[in-house]
Parts: structure tokens; C-alpha cells; sequence
């Protein structure tokens, strides 16, 4: 296990949090032709709500990001990357067990948006995500409200 704990993220962070988005999602982008940093940053722009937005710290220092927000029907996670270091080594994972267990309390589902060609399919496939749609370039998983005990 990896000790970690969530920061609050405010409006200031956000050239940090873009510089990491761009980095995080750049081989998937290019790997589909849709690489653009000025739409990158503009899409950024567009879901980038700092209040629920959150810094990922290990050891004191931030290696990642992730939102969770209300919706209509539950809860959606926006916004997760993490440093290229921290792939592969059950952060990941261990940070969205956290944010399923505040789904759970509040007996919410769960959304997420996940680019099509990114390696984070098969991950929220693992985690119990079921895909229910996909778009032209992003596909859609819910994981249903589960009721913590």
C-alpha cells in the first residue's frame, strides 16, 4: 500500500493540473490524431472546476490529480492522471477504491468518460466499470451505486 492523501485543488492550480493532463494524455491523443495542445487546454478549460477537484500527494509531494463530481444520476470522475512514475504501482487503483468508498456512503453510481486507445479502459474494466456507450473518440463506464455496510 501506498500511504496518500488528497489536497484540495483551487483556480491557481491550473496550469500545474494542465501541464499534467497534456503529459498524461498525449500517446493516447497522438495515437488517434487528435493531439492538440490548444484544444487540450481548452477542454481543461471547459470541466476544470477546482472545487472538486483534488491533488493526489505521496510522501509531500503532488503526483497527480483527480475530480469527483455530482451529477444527475450519481457521481462522475473527471480529471484523474497521474505521473508516468506512479502507473503500474496500485496508486491508481488505491485512489479510486477511495473515491468508490465515497460513492458507497452516499449509495451513488459511479461515471467516468475514458479516451478510446487508453491503457485506463482495461483499468476501470478491473475496478467493476461496465461499459455503456461509446462516442466517437471517448467511451462511457458506470459503476453501479453500491451500498457500503
Amino acid at each position: 500500500m501506498i500511504a496518500f492523501r488528497f489536497e484540495p485543488a483551487c483556480a491557481a492550480d491550473f496550469d500545474e493540473l494542465l501541464a499534467l493532463r497534456l503529459r498524461a494524455l498525449r500517446v493516447s491523443l497522438e495515437a488517434l490524431g487528435r493531439y492538440d495542445p490548444v484544444r487540450a487546454r481548452q477542454r481543461f478549460t471547459d470541466h476544470f472546476q477546482p472545487q472538486y477537484c483534488r491533488h493526489i500527494v505521496v510522501d509531500g509531494r503532488r503526483v497527480g490529480c483527480v475530480s469527483l463530481k455530482p451529477t444527475a444520476q450519481g457521481l462522475l470522475i473527471d480529471q484523474f492522471y497521474l505521473q508516468a512514475a506512479w502507473h503500474g504501482r496500485g496508486l491508481g487503483s488505491q485512489v479510486l477504491q477511495a473515491l468508490l468508498a465515497e460513492a458507497d456512503a452516499q449509495g451513488l453510481p459511479v461515471e467516468v468518460e475514458v479516451l478510446k486507445g487508453s491503457r485506463a479502459n482495461g483499468f476501470y474494466l478491473r475496478q467493476g466499470f461496465v461499459l455503456q456507450s461509446d462516442g466517437p473518440y471517448d467511451n462511457y463506464y458506470q459503476r453501479p451505486a453500491c451500498v457500503a455496510a
